[in-house]
């Protein structure tokens, strides 16, 4: 897979030469991405990159069902903090993310 009907193509590459330059050693993404690490690794031993180790976790959803993610508008930590929710109780409700190469 090298698209997604969500994710423009340039995704890709750009995300991986980002990382790479940036010195990224541990990508923590949800699920729904998990699909798209084996192309970013290959990409990765194309231009001859480091590869970091990642880890794919169960998105974290509210209490409607709809995932909390920034492009869809989910406050962001500070965002709870300021309006008095307690964000330790996202990660509370997250299963355990192992860590894969």
């Amino acid at each position: 897979m090298i698209a997604r009907a969500d994710i423009a193509v340039s995704y890709h590459l750009s995300v991986v030469i980002d990382d790479a330059l940036d010195g990224v050693t541990l990508v923590t993404r949800g699920d729904d991405l998990a699909t798209s690490t084996h192309l970013h690794r290959l990409l990765q031993a194309l231009f001859a990159l480091s590869v970091p180790d990642y880890c794919h976790h169960a998105l974290v959803l509210d209490q409607t069902g709809k995932r909390l993610a920034k492009r869809d508008s989910a406050h962001s930590l500070e965002m709870m903090r300021q309006i008095h929710d307690d964000p330790s109780s996202i990660f509370a409700k997250m299963p355990p993310m192992p860590v894969v190469n």
